[in-house]
């Protein structure tokens, strides 16, 4: 890019931890009034920099100028303050609290009696702000009371009010339905057209072509290539991600399906669902379609015992088993890879060992008396299985990438000897190299004769992975269709008509 005025320019910017090198001589720009995606894998440095951006972390090297100033970042204050403000993937919102006081935490707006609030001037300020954006959102609600598209308007109102003039979005699409998706794309172009500059970082390909205006790519720490997205194409970023091109991003598969394992029928809950009914062979990777709210992720949760069935039966390799609890679910071989991993699928603070473990004591012989040298050998042979990388298996959770969390869920199934394993939205913010070793895994678990249901949101996923599809709509099964004999077209259908 050239040298014209850049609204932030991060030059040179180095930062290591350890002796692991996170950001090696990184320079990356923006220019004023500009929607900039910035890309890579997991693990290429993106959080990293934006922390060092938000003030969260100090680099080792390098210069951050802003508006034409040098700037330290001592704090995450400071960065505020100059007007950068970061909506963090996993939102930052006391859900206790209503929206007008998200808004303002920390910068109340005090009244004339002393000691005390002006409510009614916080709750009029959000409420002139959310008309100014044309945000349909009432600043007295309850966070906990908010969809997940709301919660980001939320967050976007505090960044309005703080005046800033960068917002760096992490991932913010990765929870919203696709009406919410559409809206919020709607906002980031408003907010473009009133002089704002928004960092966008997305694993979604499709949206960073469809809404960047420059893009950025980093592999490893480094910055590997920067561009106008007009003269790139989701194949080229791709392979400036990866290092290579991804001709064959679904892995083939060869499996001849065997006999009827899964057979599911009548099946419904409290939760809205009924009358779900549908069969799996062993060796076969069946897909559920659906738009948000159709039941999909109510079905697995029945299907795993989460939910208790008001009617309907479940059988497993012709034998009819009771799923009470997910106890009764892992006895009889059922596993479930949730949708949201860091809240109902790991402990992210634990180590990795104790996470693949953790079902997986009793029958391992470790009920009542642990023996480490066994527990560390089961999960380096699993962790080998599965191809996760962690610097060792008392590692913390947290310390792993997105991709390596879930190949130590698929680890965790695979050491549970699971023969029917369910898979809500497996790749769900992850990048897309690991998408595709997720996919092979999948494709190694139906070769050894696994029954698998996937539910995605992603119709060329499942039109890549699996052989059949399952399609939702309003809590019903509205279609049952051969991959090779359907559309995604004939899938939008059913689930939105």
């Amino acid at each position: 890019m050239n040298t014209e005025t850049y609204a932030l320019r991060m030059e040179r910017i180095s930062k290591a931890f350890g002796a692991v090198q996170a950001l090696s001589q990184v320079t990356f720009q923006v220019r004023p009034a500009t929607v900039h995606a910035l890309c890579g894998e997991n693990g290429a440095g993106k959080s990293t920099l934006m922390k060092v951006l938000a003030g969260v972390y100090q680099p080792d090297a390098g210069e951050i100028h802003d508006g034409g100033q040098r700037r330290v970042f001592a704090t995450p204050g400071d960065s505020l303050a100059a007007g950068i403000s970061m909506l963090y993937q996993e939102l930052d919102l006391a859900e206790h609290m209503t929206v007008f006081e998200n808004v303002f935490l920390g910068r109340e707006l005090m009244s004339s009696i002393p000691w005390k609030v002006d409510r009614t001037a916080m709750i009029a300020k959000t409420r002139a702000l959310c008309k100014q954006y044309g945000f349909e959102i009432d600043p007295e609600s309850l966070i906990s009371s908010l969809t997940p598209g709301q919660c980001q308007i939320a967050e976007l109102l505090k960044a309005l009010m703080r005046e800033a003039r960068i917002i760096v979005m992490d991932e913010p699409t990765s929870s919203l339905s696709e009406s919410e998706a559409t809206r919020l794309f709607q906002i980031v172009r408003e907010l473009r057209g009133r002089g704002l500059s928004i960092i966008y970082i997305s694993h979604r390909m499709d949206e960073v072509m469809d809404l960047a205006d420059d893009i950025s790519i980093l592999r490893d720490g480094a910055v590997v290539h920067s561009d106008r997205a007009r003269n790139l194409d989701i194949g080229k970023i791709v392979k400036h991600m990866v290092g290579r091109e991804l001709a064959d991003f679904y892995p083939p598969r060869s499996v001849s399906p065997g006999p009827v394992y899964v057979e599911v029928s009548g099946l419904g809950t409290a939760e809205g669902i009924a009358d779900i009914g549908f069969e799996i062979r062993r060796g076969e990777v069946v897909g559920m379609a659906g738009l948000v709210g159709a039941g999909r992720t109510e079905t697995a949760r029945a299907l795993f015992g989460v939910q208790p069935l008001l009617t309907g039966d479940i059988r497993l390799g012709g034998r009819r088993v009771a799923l009470r609890n997910p106890a009764d679910a892992i006895r009889n071989g059922v596993a479930l890879l949730t949708e949201d991993r860091k809240r109902t699928g790991l402990c992210t603070q634990l180590p990795c060992s104790w996470n693949l473990m953790l079902p997986n004591y009793e029958r391992t012989g470790m009920k009542h008396v642990l023996r480490r040298s066994h527990e560390q050998a089961l999960c380096l042979e699993y962790g080998a299985k599965t191809r996760t990388k962690w610097s060792e298996p008392d590692a913390p959770m947290s310390s792993l990438s997105g991709g390596n969390q879930q190949k130590v869920l698929i680890a965790r199934w695979l050491l549970a000897d699971a023969e029917f394993i369910i898979f809500d939205e497996p790749t769900r913010g992850i990048d897309v190299g690991a998408k595709r070793e997720i996919y092979g895994l999948i494709n190694e678990l139906a070769a050894r004769g696994k029954a698998i249901l996937m539910i995605s949101s992603e119709l060329p996923e499942l039109f890549g992975v699996c052989d059949r599809l399952l399609v939702m709509r309003r809590g019903r099964l509205v279609g049952r269709l051969n991959v090779s004999q359907t559309t995604p077209e004939e899938v939008m259908h059913l689930a939105a008509v």
